[in-house]
């Protein structure tokens, strides 16, 4: 007992242990999941929407689950953070509708269900969940009610913008490892090691399943629905306790604009999932319609490789980053709307780059 509590009070310790131990167990699983993927042939196929151009399996979720919920298990200290335990049957929940979905699939209808599941267990009984708007509309303290239909609201969405963004080689995994780090950092910063440490987890595994993503050969996999409604779930969690650690800290680490600053931080997602649900709505199409209107595919469409749109894309997320911590004193609605109307401009350039391309 006395070199357990001797290691969970070291904290630089840990985080060290659970970046390395969780990028250890995705590295060494992901060429036997290869195998066994290629043997049993659960591969993705190119078609007319896809971005790759030839068989690759899809069950690179499989090593990234393993890699976090390993490590998270063996570091974490439930016995100073209860709600951690709650996360891990929502992160199982989603383990297997994501592995379902990549090997036989299913309707939206289930896999939605699933993650209504898995969040309302960290909700209700984790207690996870919004109870703030930060003074957004004048609105400070918000109901039990309204907090958990906000904090679904916001899992769910934030699940599926993951999930949406898996397009290209690295974009999914790269974002979610810039936001572990950046949240991973304010959390180290403020004390709060135990979310220090799922978002070092998180890393470590992530860094792993990337190189393979992105540079492997004989091993290259995609992290499949697995993968990504995983990532999803974790970002929406860490979204939530940034913006409750947030309320009412009296610290040089007091983020301003709380809100707001999340949304900086997962801008590329959470701005091109809207922007292509409008303009499917405007279409008078399904916005749950699959179709090559990301910006992802806009920038393969004007020659760029996957690595070249996926480091176009980081870069991008990055300046939003930077811009929401240095302006975050304007306020949640200034801050939003300034990013969103920046985004819109970004956004448009591909597509008039496109354009002028096919005069």
């Amino acid at each position: 007992m006395d070199l357990l509590n001797t290691i969970f009070s070291n904290s630089a310790f840990l985080i060290i242990s659970s970046i390395f131990l969780s990028f250890l167990i995705t590295f060494i699983s992901i060429p036997t999941i290869v195998e066994v993927a290629k043997a049993k042939n659960l591969v993705a196929e190119p078609n007319g929407r896809t971005s790759h151009i030839q068989n690759t399996p899809t069950l690179g979720g499989i090593a990234i689950f393993a890699g976090i919920l390993i490590t998270a298990l063996i570091l974490s200290d439930v016995r100073l953070y209860p709600s951690v335990q709650y996360i891990a049957p929502g992160v199982i929940i989603l383990f297997f509708i994501g592995l379902k979905d990549d090997i036989l699939s299913i309707s939206w209808q289930k896999k939605l269900l699933g993650q209504i599941a898995a969040s309302l267990i960290i909700i209700i009984l984790g207690d996870i969940r919004f109870t703030s708007l930060h003074g957004c509309f004048g609105i400070y303290e918000i109901n039990y009610f309204f907090s958990v239909f906000i904090s679904l609201f916001v899992i769910i969405a934030i699940i599926n913008c993951f999930n949406l963004i898996d397009g290209i080689d690295g974009l999914c995994a790269g974002i979610a490892i810039m936001a572990s780090v950046v949240f991973g950092v304010w959390f180290f910063l403020t004390k709060n090691y135990e979310f220090t440490l799922l978002n070092s987890t998180i890393v470590g595994s992530l860094v792993a399943y990337f190189y393979f993503n992105v540079f492997g050969k004989k091993n290259k996999m995609f992290m499949g629905d697995t993968g990504s409604l995983i990532i999803g779930f974790l970002m929406a969690i860490l979204v939530i306790e940034f913006n409750e650690h947030n309320i009412g800290l009296n610290s040089i680490y007091a983020i301003k604009s709380a809100p707001a600053v999340s949304i900086g931080i997962l801008f590329v997602p959470l701005f091109d999932t809207l922007r292509v649900f409008v303009i499917r709505i405007y279409r008078n199409s399904s916005p749950f319609k699959a179709d090559r209107g990301h910006i992802h595919h806009k920038l393969l469409e004007l020659g760029k490789t996957h690595f070249q749109a996926t480091l176009i894309l980081l870069s991008i997320n990055i300046l939003f980053i930077i811009l929401v911590f240095h302006f975050q004193g304007i306020g949640i609605l200034k801050l939003t709307l300034a990013i969103l109307l920046l985004g819109i401009i970004l956004s448009y350039i591909p597509v008039f780059l496109i354009k002028r391309q096919k005069k």
